[in-house]
């Protein structure tokens, strides 16, 4: 039986609404003839994760895994947002309606001129995916990022939330628009703003009312340059002062608390030291640019897309690019389905198998055997047509949209690291009676079963090659 992970390896979830942030930075040195606004003479398009994809990405740096669980639309946006995020965050979508939300702010001199909102928030969720409940139940604790665009109203979402903050520490960084807290939750840390008292002289007795109706044990009102009060359900507060900072850029200093919070949380430290630690590490991070420290130049759309079809990548695709793609599908909420097998001299009963297979889903790979593999299962004389050409021949299909090579005797281990939702099989076996069932159950994948094409076999082919160069 494998050991369960170490304490360290166990990932930190951040749970909430991606934003993918862009700044167009430019200098403004007069105003516009028709209105009194500025003119901005844009320099430099810069883009980095936003809301709680930056919450996760502050949270990588403490160390231990972070997996984002977050509404994504399949477009540009998420694509770029993603490139933004992997490997440090693992990111699991959830489904999204009006677009992946992308926040513009036109900067001059160092300040913000205006801000540009698009795109849409959570779609209904009555259920969590088995994904999200999975690593919520190995987490090492919650983060809750609230950007107040459905995600924390979703029934769905609000039971496995829920069910987590009684296993694991579970930090919830509120919204004016979003839910509630769920109850189990340890630490909530909201600016003086959502807690009803930005004068700072109510907000003692305003975040006491909101612990009260949240039922929550501790609050870490922030405050921006003033810091932040802890305020504990015992009526306890303590005022948490920052050094005086240079950075004029807040955007995400919130988040950065938050996430350091929750990752100290996770390592074992009380509510205290946690908000603390989190009060240092935002103010470290203000110093230290803000997010303007990790945008980067806007390109051109990466090259996450088809060559020849919306998910296909080239026949000469590494094993981790293949992987890569059935994850992005994944996430887009598409199903990735696999199949395998030798495909030497490929005939019409191998398109058919690959077309029905195609069928099942969003995504196919096929997992072929390695020369060697084939020469173990077929003999000395096979294959015909050696793997990269097989390879090759697979890849111009439109039904194919990746191939990962495999030297094993059996795919249990390609499969292992593809992690299909749907394998099938070809033949005469019986659907749930296939050796591959119990990895497939590791991950709640399924396999599927379709009839061969009649009369169509490579050994086939073989033999009446052969007969016909003797005769």
């Amino acid at each position: 039986m494998p050991q369960a992970p170490a304490v360290t390896d166990r990932p930190l979830v951040v749970v909430g609404e991606a934003l993918l942030d862009i700044d167009l930075v430019g200098e403004s040195t007069r105003l516009c003839p028709d209105a009194p606004v500025p003119v901005v003479d844009e320099r430099q398009e810069l883009a980095r994760p936003g809301g709680a994809a930056l919450a996760a990405l502050l949270a990588a740096r403490g160390g231990r895994p972070v997996v984002l669980v977050t509404p994504l639309a399949d477009d540009a946006a998420a694509d770029q947002l993603i490139g933004r995020l992997e490997p440090a965050v693992r990111v699991l979508a959830l489904p999204a309606t009006g677009g992946t939300p992308v926040k513009r702010r036109v900067r001059a001199g160092g300040q913000s001129l205006v801000r540009l909102d698009r795109g849409g928030g959570a779609a209904p969720l009555d259920q969590a995916p088995d994904a999200v409940t999975e690593v919520l139940e190995q987490c090492a604790g919650v983060l809750v990022s609230d950007y107040g665009r459905g995600l924390t109203h979703q029934p769905g979402a609000r039971r496995v939330l829920q069910a987590a903050a009684h296993r694991v520490p579970l930090v919830w960084d509120p919204h004016p628009l979003g839910g509630p807290p769920v109850p189990g939750t340890l630490l909530v840390t909201p600016n003086e703003h959502e807690v009803g008292a930005a004068d700072g002289a109510d907000l003692v007795a305003a975040a006491l009312d909101l612990v009260a109706r949240w039922e929550v044990p501790t609050l870490c009102v922030t405050r921006g340059g003033r810091g932040a009060v802890l305020v504990c359900a015992d009526g306890t507060t303590e005022q948490l002062d920052v050094a005086e900072v240079s950075g004029t850029d807040t955007c995400g200093a919130g988040d950065q608390l938050a996430a350091a919070a929750a990752g100290a949380l996770a390592a074992g430290a009380e509510a205290g030291a946690a908000a603390r630690a989190g009060v240092r590490a935002a103010a470290r991070y203000v110093a230290d640019g803000g997010a303007a420290a990790l945008a980067r130049p806007v390109v051109a759309a990466p090259s996450r897309r088809a060559p020849t079809t919306p998910n296909q990548v080239a026949a000469s695709a590494t094993p981790d690019e293949v992987v890569a793609l059935a994850r992005r599908t994944q996430r887009r909420g598409g199903t990735v389905v696999a199949t395998g097998g030798c495909f030497d001299l490929l005939h019409a009963g191998h398109v058919a198998t690959l077309r029905a297979a195609r069928a099942q889903g969003s995504c196919l790979v096929v997992c072929l055997n390695s020369d060697a593999s084939v020469r173990r299962l077929k003999g000395p004389d096979r294959p015909v047509v050696p793997e990269a050409d097989r390879a090759a021949v697979l890849s111009a299909l439109g039904c194919v949209d990746g191939v990962l090579v495999f030297g094993e005797d059996t795919p249990f281990e390609v499969l292992e690291r593809l992690r299909p939702d749907v394998w099938v099989k070809g033949g005469d076996y019986a659907a749930g009676m296939l050796p591959e069932d119990e990895v497939l159950a590791r991950w709640s994948g399924r396999s599927v079963v379709v009839p061969y094409l009649p009369g169509r076999s490579t050994s086939g082919l073989v033999a009446r090659t052969r007969t016909a160069t003797h005769v």
